[in-house]
């Protein structure tokens, strides 16, 4: 992913913010990990989840969406249209009921100038195409649902933490640390795209999205004339990757061998750290405290497991080869 895409915010005091969590956000960063080849940081048993639910030809469905060169989906298509509302299953109905024609005539608006070659399945056989992509989009979700019912009381958390913040004027200390992919530079928000461009936020609500899936979730929307959304990981998403973690059950988490081998905060540290991060972001995260992180990470790192390297200020954590290895094995 090269370049970044600029929101000017404006004056910070005066952004009109909400939060958000919706189904299709969180399907479309499942899909494009697991089968799109689009590295959202998903962890390895959560990837397994969604390959095993999809059509043994799912990639090869989801591919024109997640090509390396090209980064638009046209609006039609994407499980987050009615954003902030709708439920996934409405979605899943839209799509599977979506006229040809009107997949046609959008992408001809989209690609004025030619259809991208990985387009042109979708364009010789759009009905079949269509049912394909309903499909996929339903069964994968249907084996992902319990997970996502697990985060609810981390959307709550979320909620409850933007509206403190927007409410005592402190949104340049939140938005900074929503992603460690995002960076807040004066009032404009830089997030990566291989489409860069600048958009200006105006009098629209900027809508945050949490998102289940991984570290690296990163998405957004800047086209509509009401409303910018922004898709990021959800705080806490480290406790939901031991199985059982967010309901408490411990016969949950002890199906988990990396878990089992490292410890619950340690397999979570792990599976987080294969995109970088700093350790402020890695607490965040990780619902944990500053000093039980470097513990933790200072043990990992002996072990081989983890990279520390200080950029200015801050300390930024990657995965080693080693502990990518680990992973790896341990999530089979």
């Amino acid at each position: 992913m090269h370049g970044f895409t600029e929101l000017r915010l404006g004056p910070l005091d005066q952004v009109r913010v909400s939060v958000a969590p919706h189904p299709g956000a969180t399907l479309l960063s499942l899909v494009a990990d697991a089968l799109g080849g689009r590295s959202q940081g998903v962890p390895a048993h959560w990837q397994r989840i969604v390959r095993s639910a999809a059509p043994r030809a799912a990639p090869g469905v989801v591919s024109p969406l997640f090509a390396p060169d090209h980064s638009i989906i046209p609006d039609c298509l994407t499980p987050t249209a009615c954003m902030p509302d709708g439920d996934a299953t409405t979605q899943f109905d839209y799509l599977a009921d979506l006229s040809p024609d009107t997949l046609l005539a959008e992408m001809e608006t989209e690609f004025a100038q030619s259809v991208p070659r990985q387009w042109q399945p979708v364009v010789d056989r759009p009905r079949d195409w269509l049912q394909a992509y309903a499909g996929l989009l339903a069964e994968v979700w249907q084996e992902f649902l319990p997970v996502w019912k697990q985060a609810d009381r981390l959307f709550h958390r979320e909620a409850e933490r933007i509206g403190s913040a927007t409410v005592r004027g402190c949104l340049d200390s939140v938005l900074p640390g929503i992603s460690p992919r995002f960076k807040l530079r004066g009032t404009s928000l830089h997030l990566p795209d291989q489409q860069a461009g600048t958009f200006e936020l105006g009098d629209r609500w900027l809508v945050l999205v949490p998102i289940v899936s991984g570290m690296g979730a990163s998405m957004f929307a800047f086209d509509r004339p009401d409303l910018v959304w922004i898709g990021y990981p959800v705080p806490g998403i480290g406790q939901l990757w031991d199985g059982g973690a967010a309901t408490g059950q411990p016969a949950e988490i002890s199906r988990d061998p990396l878990t089992l081998i490292a410890g619950r905060l340690r397999a979570a540290i792990l599976r987080a750290s294969a995109t970088p991060m700093t350790m402020g972001e890695l607490a965040s995260h990780l619902r944990c405290s500053p000093a039980n992180i470097t513990y933790h990470c200072t043990q990992l790192q002996d072990a081989g497991l983890l990279d520390r390297e200080r950029r200015g200020r801050h300390v930024v954590l990657r995965r080693t080869e080693r502990g990518h290895a680990l992973v790896e094995l341990l999530s089979e």
